[in-house]
């Protein structure tokens, strides 16, 4: 293609469309918002996406606790005596499927008559060699079932089992069709491709429902930081005079205090909880919205367009919102990304020091504070994971921020 050809088909382009073009030549904002995307997806599926599908991905077994990455384990599948409720599609996909079982991690079982021994599982020794309990035996009937009292072997023929549900039904099984049961139904494995912790859950698990933490955490504080500051620069910067002194000296007094004391602060009145943080943090962050949309509306509100708006007699609240904010969106949206950055930082710090989400919450900033003393007694892994993840999004957002702010820069180069 020709340079002449090559121009023709720039000056056809709209500005939204040059604008994408710059940005999708910027190969690290490309990579940025790639990570953002498969990110979002893991917060859309969350707990469809995990090993451990348990609400916050709680799911313990302390006798695998501290295993490698990459370890699996045999496990047999016991059933609570409570009945199992149905769980819809949504609460799977919004909190995670509730375990009416519990896993008991073997290293062999056999079966002997109406009951299956286990030589259980109880951890690895330094050289990787898998350690075995005591035999422990388990009736069939409570493995498979949920009872209301104890089974009773047929003491004639030991071939038969009779018990009563929970739902008040009594049920006689052959031991042979319950033996096979067990085989098809409740043993089972379980891999953990990043370990576990100190109470056997897994790390894999855990670090993707945290994804779900940050960027909800980012999207709330983005909401609640340009909702309050867009209002408040754009009214200083419009209004200009007493109302712009005002608003100034309430935004330089916000700013001097220390974002962490201040979430501090908002933390111990509104009390420690999953939305009260959101909203700490959301009030911390307006202030830099604020002075940058004031500075992008002084400079607009004396140019024509305003001024002819004015003329044709268009109220205060029209102008500001229909004619000077439309053209303020690029520096928002590069301000907005890295807000988002600073909101997940902040959020990880709190969790870290006690103040975030609280456990079983599973957070980044949680699984730091928990793994940190990890890091020098031979499993480092264990912080680095969380550690990562963080270090990653956050790089996600301030290379997806950088590419807008030079797509967006019409100053710059031609693209």
């Amino acid at each position: 293609m020709s340079l002449q050809e090559t121009t023709t088909t720039q000056n056809t382009l709209t500005p939204a469309q040059k604008t994408r073009r710059r940005f999708l030549r910027n190969k690290p904002a490309v990579f940025g918002l790639i990570v953002i995307g498969l990110s979002l997806i893991v917060f859309v599926l969350g707990p469809l996406m995990t090993p451990d599908s348990t609400p916050n991905a709680n799911n313990q077994m302390l006798a695998a606790s501290l295993v490698p990455p990459g370890f699996s384990t045999e496990i047999l599948n016991i059933q609570l005596n409570r009945e199992a409720k149905k769980t819809s599609f949504i609460s799977k996909v919004v909190t995670g499927t509730p375990s009416f079982v519990r896993q008991e991690p073997y290293n062999s079982y056999s079966f002997e008559g109406a009951d299956i021994v286990l030589i259980p599982f109880e951890g690895l020794r330094e050289d990787g060699s898998r350690i075995d309990g005591s035999p422990t035996r388990y009736a069939l009937a409570d493995v498979l079932y949920p009872l209301a009292g104890a089974a009773k072997v047929d003491s004639a023929t030991m071939q038969s089992v009779t018990f009563t549900h929970v739902d008040g039904s009594t049920m006689t099984k052959s031991v042979t069709e319950m033996r096979e049961a067990v085989e098809a139904q409740s043993l089972s494995s379980r891999s953990y491709a990043l370990g576990s912790d100190k109470f056997g859950r897994d790390v894999l698990s855990r670090l993707i429902i945290g994804v779900r933490i940050s960027l909800l955490v980012g999207l709330i504080a983005v909401v609640i930081s340009l909702t309050i500051g867009v209002f408040m620069g754009a009214v200083a910067g419009y209004f200009g005079g007493k109302t712009d002194d005002a608003i100034m000296l309430l935004i330089n007094t916000v700013w001097s205090i220390p974002t962490l004391l201040l979430v501090f602060a908002i933390v111990l009145v509104l009390g420690k909880g999953f939305w009260q943080i959101f909203t700490a943090v959301g009030l911390t962050m307006w202030v830099e919205v604020a002075r940058i949309v004031r500075g992008q509306v002084i400079s607009l509100r004396e140019v024509q367009f305003v001024e002819a708006a004015r003329g044709l007699g268009f109220n205060h609240l029209r102008i500001i919102g229909r004619h000077i904010l439309p053209n303020i969106v690029g520096p928002v949206m590069v301000i907005a990304a890295a807000n988002f950055a600073t909101a997940i930082l902040i959020e990880a710090g709190l969790s870290y020091l006690g103040f975030g989400i609280q456990p079983p919450g599973a957070s980044w900033g949680t699984m730091l504070k928990e793994y940190y003393n990890y890091v020098t007694s031979g499993k480092p892994y264990l912080a680095f994971f969380p550690a990562a993840a963080i270090m990653l999004m956050v790089l996600a957002f301030n290379l997806v921020g950088n590419g807008l702010r030079d797509a967006l820069d019409v100053r710059g180069k031609s693209s």
